[in-house]
C-alpha cells in the first residue's frame, strides 16, 4: 500500500479475488503504519522491500515467477526495490532521478510518484498534528478522490448516500481496528518515498525482464501527475500505459470494478507471455 496507508485500502481487491477459487491473496501493513511495527527510521525503499521477501518465504511463497505483486505510490517503489527473482525485477543501480510506481509486477501495474505537489505536502504534515478523525477525513479523501467523484451517489448503495459519505463511513470503520500511527512512521515512510531512486536504466531493464507491465493512471490525481507514468513509458517500452479520465489517486477504490477486471487481464497476459517464453 502507498504512504502511511494500511491495507485496508486493499478491501474491494481483496473482496473481490478472494472469492475467486483460483488466486490466493495476500496483504500487510508496511513498516510504520498501521497493525506492523514502527521500528526507529529514516526508512528505505531496499529495507520495506525485505520486508516483503521475509514475510513471503514466512508464508512459503517462494517458487519462481509466481507472482502478482500490486503496489500503489509508495508500495510500488517497494515492489521496484524487491530483489527476489520471484518478482522477476532485477535491482539496479539507483541514480539521482526520484522516481517510483504503482505497480503490479510479474505480470504487473505500475505508477510512478514523484515529489508531492507544496499544498499536499502540507496535508500529509497537517495529518501528523490532529488528532480528530472527524477533522483527518475529509482532507486524506480530498488528496484521493475527485471532489466530483465524492459529491456523486454511490453505484450499487442501497441507501443513495454520495460516495463522500460511503468513504467517510469506510475511514471511520478503519480508524476503529486499526493502532494510531506513529509520527515516527509517518515521517519514516515519507523518507523512504523522498530517498527512493531508479534510474532510465533500471526502468528499462524491468520492463525486458518482466512478462507484462502495465502503467496505469488517473487524469485527475492530485498527488501524481499523469506526466509522470508518461515518463515511465518512455523508460519502458514494451509496457502499455493506460489513463483514465475523471480518476485520482485512489484508482483501486473509485473505480474498483474497473481496476479488477484490469487485473485479471494484466494477470492472464503475464501468465500467456510467461507461457510462450517457456515454450513446450
Amino acid at each position: 500500500m502507498g504512504l502511511n496507508s494500511t491495507s485496508f485500502a486493499w478491501f474491494p481487491q481483496v473482496d473481490y479475488f478472494s472469492k475467486k477459487p483460483e488466486y490466493s491473496v495476500l496483504v500487510f501493513d508496511n513498516r510504520g503504519v498501521g497493525n506492523s511495527g514502527a521500528p526507529m527510521g529514516p526508512y528505505t525503499t531496499s529495507a520495506m522491500a525485505d520486508d516483503v521477501v521475509t514475510l513471503l518465504d514466512y508464508v512459503g511463497w517462494t517458487a519462481e515467477r509466481d507472482l502478482h505483486v500490486v503496489g500503489i505510490s509508495l508500495g510500488g517503489m517497494i515492489a521496484l526495490d524487491s530483489r527476489a527473482h520471484r518478482f522477476s525485477c532485477a535491482r539496479g543501480d539507483s541514480s539521482t532521478a526520484h522516481h517510483s510506481f504503482r505497480l503490479s509486477i510479474g505480470k504487473l501495474v505500475v505508477r510512478r510518484f514523484s515529489y508531492l505537489p507544496k499544498a499536499e505536502c502540507g496535508v500529509f504534515y497537517r495529518l501528523l498534528v490532529i488528532s480528530d478523525p472527524e477533522a483527518k477525513i475529509p482532507m486524506i479523501l480530498g488528496m484521493l478522490f475527485p471532489q466530483h467523484w465524492l459529491n456523486a451517489k454511490a453505484e450499487d448503495d442501497p441507501q443513495g448516500r454520495t460516495n463522500l459519505e460511503l468513504q467517510a463511513e469506510e475511514y471511520r470503520r478503519r480508524i476503529e481496528v486499526t493502532r494510531p500511527q506513529k509520527p515516527l512512521g509517518a515521517l519514516s515512510q515519507m523518507a523512504a518515498a523522498i530517498s527512493h531512486n531508479v534510474s532510465p536504466e533500471r526502468l528499462r531493464n524491468i520492463s525486458e525482464s518482466i512478462p507484462k507491465v502495465l502503467i496505469i493512471t488517473g487524469d485527475q490525481d492530485n498527488l501524481v501527475p499523469p506526466s509522470s507514468s508518461r515518463y515511465i513509458k518512455e523508460h519502458m517500452p514494451e509496457a502499455e500505459l493506460v489513463e483514465w479520465e475523471d480518476v485520482g489517486h485512489g484508482i483501486q477504490v473509485q473505480c474498483k470494478n474497473r481496476f479488477n477486471a484490469l487485473l485479471e487481464q494484466v494477470v492472464k497476459e503475464g501468465r500467456d507471455r510467461l507461457a510462450a517464453k517457456s515454450g513446450p
